[in-house]
């Protein structure tokens, strides 16, 4: 249990206890499917816990050079890579740093295959495909949606199979159960499975919650065992939110409290536009440690961020007592995808990063200053 009163602020804090749960359940799925299971670096990239990680698992999805280098240097691996377009000055980077590449378009695998040919380490290509179904409600993050840049369709695919694929890659869950995956890889056999006898592997890339508590891992074991044992393919899964999920808080600290036309608001060592942008892009509001939705007659406070943008505000809680300046405010689980999004606009300070050991002790992993924030732009 973290003493956050020993956490400086503000800061990122991960529980080493609870990141090692979810790595154990990631790799229990691992070993009972047969699957390849690795990190997305979209939603998790705290490399200062990959020690840990590679306990567990050996390599991740990247989507950009930046990512793939960071695969190869900090877990010891090459990258599978995924970009909704390669150019010409980054394709030569990721060549480097990847052992698959995948392809968004047919155009795009053309340009570059014979690169990939002439490359003297062996890099599998595939090619990302569209089932044009999706369970996502939520639109900003539906692929599938129409008009969607992302993916190949099964009858363009049909008309065009390029020589050279090894394999085909899909992404259309979010945040979702194994039952969401089961229905997905339904129209998957039907548009895609004739396709199959000439690939090798198959990504069945993120949104998979493995770690949520209402998740069932061994109904996707089964469901991994199955598939494998129909196709022989090779399965992938990329998961981001499920490594890092519910591991881990942003500690903020009240410094000042204003009122206006009765509304009392809490302005913390935060910025939610810098330090929580994933709540505003999203959105949702994030749970607040010992606070619960507006509760009549109970305190209740808008809780502000330190930047001068206007609406630097997250929403309402109530407290079970006054707030006041000095207080700490803790928001829980954020650590994937909310760390990765940060920036430093405003130039306000960006929180600290650390981590609460198995022993009980609060080890800092990373501080930011002046120059972090100058060296972004020239």
């Amino acid at each position: 249990m973290i003493d956050y009163a020993k956490i400086p602020s503000p800061c990122y804090v991960i529980d080493e206890e609870r990141f090692r749960k979810n790595l154990t359940v990631i790799k229990h799925v691992s070993s009972e499917s047969g699957a390849e299971i690795i990190l997305a670096f979209k939603g998790f990239a705290m490399w200062g816990v990959f020690p840990i990680l590679k306990e567990f698992i050996s390599g991740a999805a990247a989507s950009s050079p930046y990512e793939a280098r960071l695969c190869f240097e900090e877990i010891g691996a090459p990258a599978h890579t995924y970009s909704p377009v390669y150019t010409e000055e980054d394709f030569e980077q990721i060549l480097r740093y990847s052992s698959h590449i995948t392809f968004n378009s047919i155009p795009q695998y053309r340009k570059f295959s014979g690169i990939l040919r002439r490359h003297p380490q062996e890099i599998s290509a595939g090619i990302r495909i569209n089932p044009e179904f999706s369970e996502i409600s939520q639109g900003l993050y539906n692929p599938c949606s129409p008009g969607s840049r992302l993916g190949v369709t099964a009858e363009d695919l049909k008309r065009d199979f390029p020589e050279g694929i090894q394999g085909l890659h899909f992404h259309v869950l979010f945040e979702s159960d194994s039952f969401s995956l089961e229905r997905v890889l339904k129209v998957v056999r039907e548009k895609f499975g004739s396709f199959f006898p000439a690939i090798k592997w198959i990504n069945m890339g993120g949104g998979h919650l493995i770690t949520g508590k209402s998740y069932d891992p061994d109904h996707l074991a089964g469901l991994i065992r199955d598939f494998k044992k129909e196709t022989g393919l090779h399965v992938i899964l990329e998961p981001g939110s499920a490594f890092a999920w519910e591991t881990g808080e942003l500690v903020a600290t009240v410094e000042d409290i204003v009122e206006n036309q009765g509304i009392r608001t809490a302005i913390t060592d935060i910025s939610f536009t810098a330090h929580m942008p994933d709540c505003l892009e999203m959105p949702y509001k994030p749970k607040i440690l010992g606070a619960t939705d507006t509760v009549p007659g109970k305190p209740t406070y808008r809780i502000g961020g330190n930047s001068c943008l206007s609406g630097d505000v997250m929403g309402d809680w109530s407290f079970d007592r006054e707030l006041r300046p000095g207080d700490r405010i803790v928001f829980l689980d954020m650590i994937h995808y909310t760390m990765v999004k940060t920036t430093t606009f405003n130039g306000v300070r960006h929180p600290s990063i650390g981590m609460w050991t198995l022993d009980g002790k609060f080890r800092l992993i990373r501080e930011f200053g002046y120059l972090d924030y100058r060296n972004r732009l020239s």
